[in-house]
């Protein structure tokens, strides 16, 4: 079986646009969500990580007839990044594919017609229009997926590209995630009293919720004897591993036993032919949530044992929010960043660790002991999706 390298990154967030500043930004280990501009946000707490103004990429009317919303926009703003860092010209069309998750979408778009006024032309966008529209902007002629499961879209996203690569379907795959600013989204989890009028605080004793944060990353899945062939300038890892479970237990709470996300990490540690011990750090799907955080952490426990208390966890979420359907691909591209460096950034401070949470959350930058990474991503409806990266040749 051939192995999936990851050969381009590209990434927006709260620490802006481009690879050096999101690792810039990891390292810094300081950020804060802010007011949302969007005058109808009429909600309690109407804050999230969003992107700089400065970084948003500029407006686009329409691709082919089709609007594009934010979202969008921020999935062809990483994509091009990606694509430029990997160096990918001329590759056969019919040989590249997309799979793009997120959640909502450009429901922006649907929104704003609400507030200031439909089109006068009948206009309508869907999920799936975010992948189809980079699809066009790479000409990727093989199979065009958008994967809407919620928080974990992106995660899943990633393991279907790999599985096209694995199965021949593909030597190319345009995966990430892409998720903005939605007033209905937002607005429900403020309803839900799921918001933390604070910060993002996954493990930490005086959680309150999550805050929502916008972003898009892009990978670039490259079978590795395409990239060979091509002599890829740079490899930061190979996806080594995925596991997928559904918890069939609540249509939007987390079982509080943790059997089927345990049993999404084991396999793919097994897929991946390594055990817990060859783990250097985990990138947990911790949304600062009261019980997500607990179960993840007891899971944890159980897989790692009494290691789990010193293994270095990297909380993504506390730094850039809860990008919902990008959040997987957001903590996959930092997997593999730190699998690339070596080095997993400082997180940012916890003020008061809950003692229920057991886990290992370093304020200093660590070097990272192994060449492994694991990355959760869970969801509404149960579902679950664990990856491993490793060090490409490890």
């Amino acid at each position: 079986m051939d192995d999936v390298l990851i050969t381009g990154l590209g990434v927006i967030s709260c620490l802006g646009s481009g690879l050096n500043a999101f690792w810039d930004g990891m390292n810094r280990a300081v950020s804060a969500p802010r007011k949302v501009t969007d005058p109808h946000a009429h909600m309690d707490i109407p804050h999230m990580y969003a992107v700089p103004d400065a970084d948003v990429p500029a407006p686009v009317e329409a691709l082919d007839g089709q609007p594009l919303g934010l979202a969008s926009r921020f999935a062809l703003d990483v994509t091009r990044q990606a694509m430029a860092d990997a160096g990918l010209t001329g590759n056969d069309p019919w040989r590249t594919a997309v799979v793009i998750g997120t959640g909502m979408g450009d429901a922006g778009l649907h929104e704003q017609w609400r507030t200031d006024g439909h089109p006068e032309q009948d206009r309508w966008n869907a999920t799936f229009s975010v992948a189809s529209a980079v699809g066009e902007l790479v000409g990727a002629a093989g199979p065009n997926t958008s994967v809407s499961n919620a928080c974990a879209a992106s995660g899943f996203a990633l393991s279907l590209g790999a599985d096209l690569i694995r199965s021949g379907e593909a030597d190319v795959v345009i995966a990430g995630g892409a998720e903005a600013y939605s007033r209905v989204a937002l607005g429900c989890f403020n309803r839900l009293g799921a918001v933390d009028p604070d910060t993002c605080r996954p493990f930490d004793a005086k959680r309150a919720g999550t805050v929502f944060g916008e972003g898009a990353a892009a990978l670039v899945l490259e079978s590795a004897a395409h990239a060979r062939k091509r002599s890829a300038a740079t490899v930061y890892a190979r996806l080594a591993g995925a596991g997928w479970s559904c918890d069939a237990h609540h249509t939007t709470a987390i079982e509080p036993e943790g059997v089927q996300i345990t049993r999404a990490m084991r396999h793919a540690l097994t897929e991946a032919g390594i055990g817990p011990a060859e783990l250097g750090c985990v990138v947990p799907h911790g949304t600062g949530t009261l019980i997500n955080d607990t179960v993840e952490s007891r899971a944890l426990a159980g897989l790692l044992g009494t290691a789990a208390e010193e293994r270095p966890l990297y909380s993504l979420k506390s730094l850039i929010g809860h990008t919902g359907g990008a959040a997987g691909a957001l903590a996959a591209l930092s997997a593999a960043l730190i699998v690339r460096n070596g080095t997993v950034p400082p997180n940012v401070p916890r003020t008061d660790p809950d003692p229920e949470c057991r886990v290992s959350l370093p304020e200093e930058a660590t070097a990272l002991a192994t060449s492994a990474v694991m990355v959760n991503a869970y969801a509404f409806g149960g579902n679950n999706v664990s990856l491993v990266m490793q060090e490409a040749g490890a």
